[in-house]
């Protein structure tokens, strides 16, 4: 079963600049997946497609078969929440929230009720090895750490497709080691990994890799 499918998707901005030109592009459920790309490629444009962050100009998207491209705002959003999870490549935490507060934001938008956002939030950290840290503030944790609470940020509403945009670019080397290898477990769990990198050494670390350049899937 595909989770995404990207058929002849193209995105032109004002003034005639074309970011991405006829994107074919299937993620199957269960896969783990890097897009490689030097800068100005158009990998960052293509993850907001993916991740229904903005639209086509020319083409289709779908997420877990359903026409992203026909949908208005507000079911867009639930479709997002619903299947996605997103991790970029700084955590974005809320400073005056604890870790496990800032990871049940992600469930705000799911409309999960109070009284089971704390538990969840809670066994999203755990999967993430981040359970014994989650009364912390943000400046109280690592790096790493930081980028482990939004990585279960993005996993807390247990979504079909996990985006992730260059999320060891802001860590040094051994840190983003660690955190490659929590990707790698939580694919061995199930989880199905699309992640953009500048990073042929990064990359090499996935099972599918695929390329792009000035815009286009190259063969």
């Amino acid at each position: 079963m595909s989770v995404l499918e990207l058929a002849g998707a193209g995105k032109e901005y004002a003034g005639g600049v074309v970011a991405l030109r006829d994107v074919d592009l299937t993620i199957g459920a269960g896969e783990d997946l890097a897009i490689v790309g030097p800068s100005g490629s158009g990998k960052s444009t293509l993850l907001h497609l993916m991740g229904t962050l903005d639209r086509p100009t020319t083409g289709k998207v779908h997420i877990a078969g359903e026409d992203a491209t026909a949908l208005g705002d507000d079911a867009l959003s639930r479709l997002r929440s619903r299947w996605l999870g997103f991790v970029f490549q700084q955590s974005y935490l809320a400073d005056r929230l604890t870790a496990v507060e800032n990871v049940a934001v992600g469930l705000l938008y799911a409309a999960t009720p109070r009284r089971h956002r704390r538990r969840r939030a809670e066994d999203a950290l755990d999967r993430v090895g981040l359970g014994h840290r989650r009364d912390h503030l943000p400046h109280q944790l690592s790096g790493g750490e930081r980028q482990r609470v939004g990585i279960a940020r993005a996993l807390v509403n247990q979504p079909a497709l996990v985006l992730a945009d260059e999320p060891t670019g802001a860590l040094d080397q051994d840190t983003g080691r660690q955190v490659l290898a929590l990707f790698r477990d939580l694919h061995a769990q199930g989880t199905t990994i699309a992640l953009i990198t500048h990073d042929p050494i990064v990359a090499d670390t996935f099972s599918r890799r695929v390329e792009i350049r000035d815009g286009r899937i190259t063969p």
